[in-house]
């Protein structure tokens, strides 16, 4: 390993994991600073979190192509996977991504042992909440934040271990966040709470809670503004497999999810087939019959004017004509009936 030096001031939570002389003794503690090949290394299962693409990935890809991968990864040891992985990305995803669209085979990565999947999933989520504003995020990735910042998964115990790491170099960065950003380890115990710190009304938190329990397509069309958050709440109280439904009948047609089909959908809760999802999104199942009653007609004076005076009573006028009518089908019948013999 090259002689250790000091490094510039902090500017991210990856640069809060880096070795420098002052933190040197917890990181060891944790293996240090290792070189783990890349086809070792895994994606974090069902990671949350959108990867870098366009402009960001490419500056992210420039960077490491002129300076190296300054800021080490962090992995934790998993058991060997089928396809010979043994590590897990916790921190570093676009990093892996873009030092393997540079022909890159190994990081330098900070690797974390003995670790539950909840604090795993811990360090997932707490590092990307301090990389990004929470207002920038996609819908589902603020429902995946405040899913877990509501539950109590993780013990505080756990919690302020990691948090401790995390601040391990302090920087007044992280010493001045605004309520909508919100330190790591932040202890909540409401709702209310939770979105006075995110700046959400006690109503979007709710939603945004639901949304998390939709299956990752649906969040998908969320977070692509093809699903509105209304609906995907509706959504969100379908099971698992009602859920897998709706998604195969949306990829199969273009139809579109409003409120009145999801709010519908989830009257069929625990009842819904792929039949009844289909019917429901095409609008078949909400379009009025077709009438089978004429809609009314008003004969026209100029037309009436010529067989009848202006004495003539109404009745007698109606009277007439149905007469009229009678004598003339009688002699040339409805094309229906005709159809009909």
């Amino acid at each position: 390993m090259a002689a250790k030096r000091p490094f510039p001031k902090l500017s991210s939570i990856d640069e809060l994991l880096l070795l420098s002389e002052q933190s040197q003794a917890p990181l060891e503690q944790s293996g240090g600073i290792q070189t783990v090949p890349i086809n070792k290394i895994r994606m974090y299962k069902d990671h949350p979190f959108r990867l870098y693409d366009g402009e960001r990935l490419a500056d992210m890809v420039s960077s490491i192509e002129n300076n190296g991968i300054l800021v080490p990864v962090i992995l934790r040891k998993v058991d060997v996977d089928e396809i010979g992985c043994d590590h897990e990305m916790l921190a570093g995803h676009n990093r892996m991504n873009a030092a393997q669209l540079l022909g890159l085979e190994q990081l330098p990565a900070i690797v974390k042992e003995n670790l539950t999947n909840e604090e795993a999933l811990m360090y997932v989520v707490e590092t990307n909440v301090l990389q990004r504003s929470f207002s920038d995020m996609l819908p589902s990735e603020k429902a995946k934040v405040l899913s877990l910042r509501y539950s109590n998964m993780f013990s505080q115990g756990k919690r302020n271990d990691i948090i401790e790491e995390l601040k391990m170099l302090e920087n007044s960065q992280y010493n001045n966040e605004t309520e909508t950003s919100p330190l790591v380890g932040t202890k909540l115990r409401s709702d209310e709470k939770l979105g006075k710190e995110y700046g959400l009304s006690k109503n979007t938190v709710a939603r945004l809670l639901r949304i998390d329990k939709l299956i990752p397509p649906l969040k998908n069309l969320l977070d692509e503004s093809k699903l509105g958050l209304y609906p995907a709440v509706n959504l969100s109280y379908l099971d698992e497999t009602e859920q897998q439904t709706i998604t195969e009948v949306l990829s199969q047609n273009e139809y579109k999810v409003d409120m009145k089909k999801a709010e519908l959908l989830r009257q069929y809760s625990g009842q819904l087939t792929n039949e009844k999802a289909a019917r429901i999104l095409s609008g078949e199942s909400t379009r009025k019959p077709r009438s089978k009653s004429l809609p009314p007609f008003r004969l026209k004076q100029k037309v009436y004017a010529k067989y009848f005076n202006s004495d003539t009573k109404p009745a007698e006028v109606e009277s007439i004509i149905d007469r009229a009518l009678g004598l003339y089908f009688a002699k040339y019948p409805p094309l229906s009936n005709k159809s009909d013999n």
